[in-house]
């Protein structure tokens, strides 16, 4: 199984920050519902924590709040293509140090995170808008 011992401090904090970059992918891909959204992605990390002992890995990365990489973005273009980039090297990561079955739980913990964070505010009477339904498919290209 792998830890968080596993990878440097540095590599450590791109791997944490992957599924919280996802989360802002899709909580800015269409306006309104922040709030909503952001608590969602905080709530998938609690029940994440309930299913403990399937993946060391994401029980490490649940262990903690969600971090995200704070570095200033100067648009929603800069923000979505920073995050789609750390999500790239995120997954670049646990497929260099962990098993096929953790990479596939971390990239299905990220898929169900987003989706949760579209799902978590109706947005012109739709569950999940067109942006946000673009984005969570930027999601699912990086990550392979």
């Amino acid at each position: 199984m792998t830890a968080k011992a596993d990878f440097s401090e540095a590599d450590w904090k791109l791997v944490a920050s992957g599924p919280p970059s996802a989360g802002m992918i899709v909580i800015t891909a269409s306006r309104g519902g922040t709030f909503r959204e952001t608590f969602s992605m905080a709530k998938a990390y609690t029940e994440a924590r309930q299913e403990h002992g399937q993946s060391e890995l994401l029980d490490e990365i649940v262990s903690q709040k969600p971090v995200f990489d704070r570095e200033r973005q100067h648009s929603a273009e800069e923000l979505r293509a920073h995050s789609l980039q750390t999500l790239r090297e995120a997954v670049g990561l646990v497929e260099q140090h962990a098993t096929p079955e953790e990479l596939d739980a971390y990239k299905r913990f990220i898929l169900a995170l987003s989706e949760r964070v579209a799902n978590a505010h109706k947005e012109g009477g739709e569950p999940v808008s067109d942006a946000e339904r673009a984005a969570i498919g930027e999601i699912e290209a990086a990550l392979g």
